[in-house]
């Protein structure tokens, strides 16, 4: 495997050497450069290889994160073959159906791993990913996330070469015994309060929890930060716990509706789940990026990856502030100098929790996944 990266600044055009070795590029970039019809620009110079854009909340590369920008990471697989596929959510009923639409084009013998970027506004998460679980082959792990738009949470975009526009979810299928794949997804934050059974959702939507407005009992825990909805959410997400000892998966919320007095989250919230607060704990959420590095160290026998994929959450961004280099320093502290890093901050990210896990929808969590070559 033979990695290349470029950092594109505002305003600065793209003149990139052509590359024909290259066979995939990954371009995470705010949501205003993709809309500059950015693909005409790289697609000159990578003409064999398969483009795939996501819009984000923040890019990240090498040790660093960056807003504003065009991040190019452009990756020649010497001996994974691979296989994309692109679909639009407007063509499908529903999330999973188009989950599974993803797998069945992707679907092929020595299929190892699937990577997917899907709309973070108009895709639901938790559907996308049931659908593509209950068709997927055995042994065949996926990993992947929600595109951003900053905290705007106006739109969001993601493309297949020539093809970038909002609805889209795209994936690539990687195949072959020479590819290794490691993962892995921590968060970091604290609970706090009583659990709260959910009473009334459809969906994403949350209406009620112990029969009781579930957004008035939200405003009344953050009390005069309440004011500053809905932008304080990204604070305090809330962890949702199906049966008595399943595993707690924490959920942003993306929208208010005070007519329906409603509450919109990036992933399901099912009836009869229990719902339980969370707020942030600086150190915690650090000390979970390196977590998660160490985590897929485990599976390489403790030797470094190739390449390392980060996907984190927005919340994540926002409530570190300053801080946020660190939680990328951290997993640049696990995995060494040889690692190359590249990512992004996501409105949901997607993941098997660790090895033999089932893949999950997550948020505010940071995820990796890494690969070698062998």
């Amino acid at each position: 495997m033979k990695i290349s990266q470029y950092k594109i600044e505002p305003g600065q055009n793209i003149d990139l050497a052509k590359n024909t070795e290259t066979n995939l590029v990954l371009v995470f970039a705010d949501r205003a450069q993709l809309e500059n019809d950015i693909s005409k620009s790289l697609t000159p110079s990578f003409p064999n290889a398969q483009i795939v854009y996501c819009s984000t909340a923040g890019e990240i590369m090498k040790d660093s994160v960056s807003e504003g920008t065009v991040c190019i990471t452009a990756i020649q697989f010497e001996k994974t073959q691979l296989k994309t596929s692109l679909i639009n959510i407007k063509n499908y009923d529903e999330s999973g159906a188009a989950g599974k639409a993803i797998v069945s084009n992707l679907a092929g013998e020595h299929l190892k791993h699937i990577l997917v970027f899907a709309d973070g506004q108009l895709v639901n998460g938790s559907d996308l990913v049931r659908g593509m679980n209950e068709s997927l082959q055995s042994g065949v792990t996926i990993s992947g996330g929600l595109a951003g738009d900053g905290a705007r949470f106006e739109k969001t975009l993601v493309g297949l070469n020539n093809d970038i526009q909002i609805g889209n979810i795209a994936a690539i299928g990687l195949y072959g015994e020479h590819l290794e794949v490691s993962y892995s997804s921590r968060g970091g934050w604290d609970s706090f309060g009583p659990d709260r059974k959910i009473t009334k959702s459809k969906a994403n939507v949350l209406y009620e929890l112990d029969g009781k407005s579930a957004l008035s009992l939200y405003k009344k825990y953050l009390g005069d930060l309440a004011a500053q909805l809905p932008g304080s959410a990204l604070l305090f997400p809330i962890a949702i716990r199906v049966g008595e000892h399943g595993q707690p998966l924490v959920r942003t919320i993306l929208s208010l509706n005070e007519a329906e007095q409603s509450m919109t989250f990036a992933g399901n919230m099912p009836e009869g789940a229990y719902a339980r607060l969370m707020k942030a704990n600086f150190d915690r959420l650090v000390d979970a990026a390196s977590g998660a590095a160490e985590t897929c160290l485990i599976a390489f026998d403790k030797t470094s990856p190739q390449l390392a994929l980060l996907v984190s959450c927005v919340g994540r961004r926002i409530v570190l502030g300053q801080r946020t280099d660190e939680e990328i320093e951290c997993v640049r502290e696990g995995f060494g100098t040889e690692t190359v890093l590249a990512g992004f901050y996501s409105y949901g990210e997607i993941s098997p929790l660790g090895p033999n896990a089932g893949c999950e929808l997550y948020n505010q969590t940071m995820t990796i996944t890494a690969f070698r070559e062998v």
